[in-house]
């Protein structure tokens, strides 16, 4: 296996957070910092190998940032030029550092669902994104720096592993989804030197800041304890890509207590305590008012530009997390600019359901890319 030994980098990891953070990415984006075998605990089934990294990255303003991931080889050999890589970006875990997967686990519908995918022969490298276990906050939704993260680990692994292939797809659901997207749009930029094929996104996060200035004190009361968590990790994502942004004065009490809850908490937790807190409780005035709206637009929105692969979009439509009328919206908007995703929509299935429920159609698609 090839390794990458960066001392100045190593250094700083253990000279701490502050340090690693004053340093530049010495040798450009991908590069890894640390490399260490993953618990086999958190292996999915089929692996053969798994380790995790923490690697260099760039957030949405290009500049230099650290995350970390795992890598899951199947059992077995390679097949000639190498295991095809699959850029897993997962859907929403929190904001906190104990909620990373690399180091927290994945659900048990994540794990089959990957696991899926091992068994048909393909790699599978899995960001954390910016922020879950390294230095900074995970600036939730910033969709740039969520693909440069998922762009870097197929860097990173392929760094430490000379039995992955240079051709990869990203794959992603909810958040992930989004940032799936995202990622179709940057990746053969960002990533010159790798062979890109396409991506898949199942319920994918969009339209969430045009959605978000309907909300406000005055909104009607909706009852959905994870539409409260998700509007609480909106509000520190936002924080986290930009300092400056006025958090403090869109909250209640409420919110200020929710809001900071959810800078540690992962989501089952945080959506237990949101229970009972509707959205609009949450808001002293619109998030129409103010500067919201500008400063979100240029992290939240999803790209019109810049898909030079093909694009799968998988939607349920009992979706409540991710509403069907939103990734409409996404589709339409994309064709409108000239893109033409491969889309499926799945009658009757939630946003968790439609996961699994999309396989069918993403397996063969994602078996052309790499014919």
């Amino acid at each position: 296996m090839r390794r990458t030994l960066i001392t100045l980098a190593t250094a700083a990891i253990l000279a701490g957070p502050s340090a690693a953070n004053a340093q530049a990415d010495p040798a450009g984006p991908g590069t890894v910092l640390r490399d260490e075998v993953l618990p086999s605990d958190l292996w999915l089934a089929g692996t053969g190998s798994a380790r995790r990294l923490m690697y260099w990255t760039r957030d949405s303003d290009d500049r230099p940032a650290q995350s970390t991931g795992a890598i899951f080889i199947p059992a077995g050999t390679p097949p000639p030029g190498g295991w095809p890589v699959l850029s897993w970006e997962h859907g929403t875990v929190g904001v906190g550092d104990d909620c990373a997967p690399s180091t927290a686990g994945r659900s048990e519908r994540d794990k089959n669902y990957l696991a899926t995918w091992l068994r048909q022969g393909y790699a599978v490298v899995a960001t954390d994104y910016i922020g879950l276990g390294t230095p900074g906050g995970h600036a939730y939704l910033d969709g740039r720096a969520e693909a440069h993260a998922a762009i870097d680990m197929v860097r990173a692994a392929r760094a430490v592993d000379d039995s992955l292939s240079s051709k990869w797809v990203a794959i992603g659901q909810s958040q992930g989804g989004g940032a799936a997207v995202f990622t179709a749009s940057l990746a053969t930029k960002y990533g010159p030197e790798l062979d890109y094929r396409g991506a898949v996104a199942t319920g994918p996060a969009s339209n969430i800041v045009d959605a978000s200035i309907f909300v406000g004190p005055s909104t009607p009361a909706i009852r959905s304890s994870h539409l409260t968590a998700y509007a609480t990790y909106v509000m520190n994502g936002l924080k986290a890509a930009r300092p400056d942004f006025d958090l403090d004065s869109y909250l209640t009490p409420v919110g200020k207590e929710l809001v900071d809850a959810a800078q540690t908490l992962c989501f089952t937790p945080l959506a237990e305590r949101a229970d009972g807190v509707t959205l609009n409780q949450l808001f002293s005035r619109p998030l129409s008012d103010g500067d919201f709206a500008a400063t979100a637009h240029p992290i939240m929105d999803v790209p019109m530009t810049g898909y030079d692969r093909p694009l799968f979009i998988g939607q349920g439509t009992n979706d409540t997390d991710v509403p069907a009328p939103l990734t409409a919206k996404l589709v339409a908007d994309l064709q409108a600019n000239g893109v033409r995703p491969e889309v499926h929509v799945y009658p009757g299935l939630d946003h968790s359901a439609t996961v699994a429920g999309s396989l069918p159609d993403s397996m063969p698609f994602v078996a052309r890319l790499f014919g």
